[in-house]
C-alpha cells in the first residue's frame, strides 16, 4: 500500500492507494506550527480508522508546495512510518517532458498533475487545479509540459474583495441563479464566481488556440473545481484524485 501526500497551501491531503486503486481518502491542514510528531499521531489516527495500519504502507510519494512544512513530514515519515518518502523535484522520472525554462520553478503538484492527465486521458491536454491558487498546465500530444497560467483562487478572489473593502460584507462562495443579482451579497457571488468562469473559459480557448489543438481535453481538479465545472461546458473530465493518481504513477516509475 502506497501513501501519497498532495501538502498544499491549506490543506494536506493524503491517500491509500493499491496500486492505482484509492483504498482511502482524507485530508489535513497545512499548519507550519505543528510538529512532526503531531502530524504523525493524526495520519496514524486516520490510517487505523480506515481499517489499516502504519504496517501496511510500504512506501510513500509527497509533493509539496510549502517548502517550510517538508522537514517536518520527512522526519514524521521516518518515526512513524520508519521509511523515508519520495519526494517530487528534479531528477526524478516522470514520464513527461518539461519544457519549462527553469525546471526547479515547477510547483511538483503540477507535475504530478500534468503525469497523471497524460497518461490516463492522453495527450494534448489541459489541467486545471482549482486549489488556493487555480493554476493550468498545458502538456502536447507528446508529452510535453509546456507551460501554463497561474491565477488567485476563487476563495483568495472572493476573501480581498471583502478584506479590501470598507462596506462590502462577507459572504458564501456559491453560485447564484441568475448572473444579475438583487443584492449586494448575490452581486458579490455573480461577480466572483461567473466572472471566475469566464475567465476560465477564456484561458482555456486562448490555450487550445497556442497547442493549436482545439479538441485538446480539458481535465480540473481541486477543491473548487465542481463549482466550475458545474456550469462550464469548456471543462471535459472532473477528476478530484488527479494529483494523488499521479503521484502514484511516479513512485511506480521511481520505486525499483
Amino acid at each position: 500500500m502506497i501513501l501519497a501526500l498532495d501538502i498544499g497551501n491549506t490543506n494536506i491531503k493524503c491517500g491509500l492507494f493499491d496500486g492505482m486503486e484509492m483504498l482511502s481518502y482524507f485530508r489535513v491542514s497545512t499548519d507550519r506550527r505543528k510538529s512532526s510528531d503531531e502530524y504523525g499521531i493524526v495520519l496514524l489516527q486516520l490510517i487505523e480508522h480506515a481499517g489499516y495500519s502504519a504496517r501496511d504502507v510500504r512506501g510513500i510519494v509527497m509533493s509539496s508546495v510549502v517548502p517550510s512544512i517538508n522537514f517536518t513530514i520527512e522526519h514524521m515519515c521516518r518515526n512513524y512510518f520508519g521509511m523515508e518518502p519520495m519526494s517530487v523535484e528534479p531528477g526524478i522520472k516522470t514520464g513527461i517532458n518539461i519544457k519549462y525554462e527553469n525546471p526547479r520553478e515547477l510547483g511538483s503538484d503540477r507535475i504530478a498533475n500534468a503525469v497523471a492527465a497524460y497518461e490516463l486521458y492522453g495527450g494534448p491536454c489541459i489541467t486545471i487545479d482549482f486549489g488556493t491558487a487555480t493554476s493550468f498546465g498545458a502538456i502536447s500530444a507528446r508529452g510535453e509540459f509546456l507551460g501554463g497560467a497561474i491565477c488567485p483562487g476563487l476563495k483568495l478572489a472572493a476573501e480581498a474583495l471583502t478584506e479590501r473593502t470598507a462596506q462590502l460584507p462577507r459572504f458564501e462562495l456559491v453560485r447564484p441563479e441568475t448572473v444579475i443579482g438583487k443584492n449586494t451579497v448575490t452581486n458579490m457571488q455573480s461577480g466572483i464566481v461567473y466572472g471566475y468562469i469566464g475567465q476560465v473559459e477564456y484561458l482555456i480557448e486562448r490555450i487550445k488556440r497556442e497547442l493549436n489543438s482545439p479538441n485538446a481535453k480539458v481535465i480540473a481538479t481541486g477543491g473548487l473545481a465542481l463549482l466550475i465545472a458545474d456550469e462550464s461546458k469548456a471543462i471535459d473530465v472532473l477528476d478530484g484524485l488527479l494529483t494523488l493518481k499521479g503521484l502514484c504513477l511516479i513512485y511506480g516509475k521511481n520505486a525499483a
